[in-house]
């Protein structure tokens, strides 16, 4: 117990992490049960749905429930968490959920976008006009400067 605000006791409850740790596993399977229902090439492709305009297709309803089950599995740990009295995310859940993270996602690499240069023409016109227009507004400047009739 501590004295908390007024003198008023509290009930301070220990975070019980045998029993998070032994209802955690539940969450993965109801997960994992979820995502048997989805095409395991489609687990990584999650640009699809989240930008998808209209979720009418087949293709983005499969991404939202994928979103829907991991939303689910989340909400599942933390609710067992708070059961054992422990506060979410802890570095325990957060070892499982890492877990789960590795054994559905761990082949979604992003790939690198390979840049490569513009034409040539391209470029040199993307150089010329700023230091054109540098060179015009020196002009300018300078020949503003000179003229005393336009200063007053």
């Amino acid at each position: 117990m501590t004295l908390g605000f007024a003198g008023a006791c509290q009930q301070t409850n220990l975070c019980n992490e045998s029993l998070m740790l032994e209802k955690l596993p539940a969450c993965g399977k109801s997960f994992e049960d979820m995502m048997k229902k989805v095409d395991s090439k489609k687990w990584c492709n999650l640009t699809e749905f989240i930008i998808c305009p209209s979720h009418t297709s087949v293709t983005a309803k499969m991404y939202h429930f994928i979103l829907r089950y991991y939303d689910n599995f989340t909400q599942c740990t933390e609710r067992e968490a708070n059961n054992a009295s422990c506060f979410w995310p802890n570095p325990l859940a957060e070892g499982f959920i890492t877990g789960i993270h590795k054994q559905f996602f761990s082949n979604c690499t992003s790939e690198k976008v390979h840049w490569e240069d513009p034409p040539d023409e391209i470029l040199i016109t993307l150089i010329l006009i700023p230091v054109m227009l540098t060179c015009a507004m020196i002009t300018l400047v300078v020949w503003c400067s000179k003229r005393s009739d336009i200063l007053v």
